[in-house]
């Protein structure tokens, strides 16, 4: 099994991507560390625990420092609820939990064999790196964050992860080896209706659970994006490594703007222009088709027939 730690803010789409991960027989979590975004590390502690308990199954919890590197701290509880989990304040038993972040994640980059997805701003692996940039040399990063040739999400040429803590995700391309899945490949995966409604045919329990934390992710998309569905970014993280197969990349050098209007922008020399060292990689496309198929069996647990999905893409 692959040692992981989801590094996050859950944030609805960080909680279907640790669901997700958690159902693939693939993955051994070591724990999850927690970084202030979507919510701030105490709303995503309780989130975990929500999921704890729906899972039946429990997780090795890191809190990180509540602010980001430099700047104040801004949320998204406009996007998920004053929650986090679309304003559904489900019950959880609170679980045992250490506010050592970063120190956790050394500790287990120190052993090899170590993937990262991080799903959230990059403050947690940030100051881990201050700490031992050393101990990560062999640790695969893969991040959900920036935009390339999309528009952005906080402003016209920022994604909100980059954008809450610029000064880390320049940190963290400049000081290790990591991968990129931006909103040009994010804003392509769209749970529907329809979809959610196949995979509530194929699990129901899971299904109305998933229905439940993002009705109001959906409203909020079709408000500002007249989406009829939502944008789930992150379990794309989980399905890259799972199905690398299925996704297109390339390397590129790129940083991060930290102040100013293009606070946060992923600066990337894709003509380049610099003549720099290529220092990530950037996720481009994916197969739709494939990509839902193998989401909605792991989800589910069940076989998806192909014919039914595509009509539903």
């Amino acid at each position: 099994m692959k040692k992981i730690i989801i590094d996050a803010d859950p944030g609805i789409d960080d909680s279907i991507a640790i669901m997700l991960a958690s159902m693939a027989k693939e993955y051994k979590i070591l724990g999850i560390s927690l970084v202030s975004g979507n919510v701030d590390v105490n709303k995503g502690y309780i989130n975990v625990c929500r999921l704890s308990k729906f899972l039946g199954r429990g997780f090795d919890i890191h809190l990180g420092k509540i602010n980001p590197l430099k700047k104040e701290l801004i949320n998204a509880e406009d996007t998920h609820g004053t929650d986090g989990l679309g304003e559904t304040f489900l019950d959880y038993e609170k679980k045992n939990y250490a506010e050592d972040a970063e120190d956790f994640l050394i500790r287990e980059a120190k052993k090899g064999g170590l993937t990262i997805f991080a799903l959230g701003p990059l403050t947690n692996i940030a100051r881990a790196l201050e700490k031992d940039k050393e101990a990560f040399k062999d640790t695969r990063i893969i991040v959900m964050g920036g935009n390339y040739k999309s528009y952005g999400n906080m402003s016209p040429v920022s994604e909100f992860n980059f954008y809450v803590d610029p000064d880390a995700a320049d940190y963290v391309i400049k000081n290790a080896n990591i991968e990129i899945i931006p909103l040009d490949v994010t804003r392509k995966f769209v749970l529907t209706p329809n979809i959610l409604s196949y995979i509530k045919r194929l699990n129901k329990n899971r299904g109305d659970f998933l229905e439940k934390i993002t009705n109001f992710y959906m409203d909020f998309h079709w408000e500002y994006e007249k989406i009829i569905g939502s944008v789930i970014n992150d379990p794309l993280v989980v399905l890259a490594e799972l199905r690398e197969d299925l996704f297109t990349k390339n390397s590129y050098h790129a940083s991060v703007i930290t102040d100013g209007d293009a606070r946060g922008m992923l600066m990337v020399d894709g003509m380049d222009f610099l003549k720099q060292d290529k220092n990530i990689i950037l996720y481009e496309d994916l197969k739709i088709l494939e990509v839902w198929t193998e989401f909605i069996e792991i989800f589910t647990g069940e076989k998806v027939d192909k014919e039914i999905l595509e009509i539903l893409i």
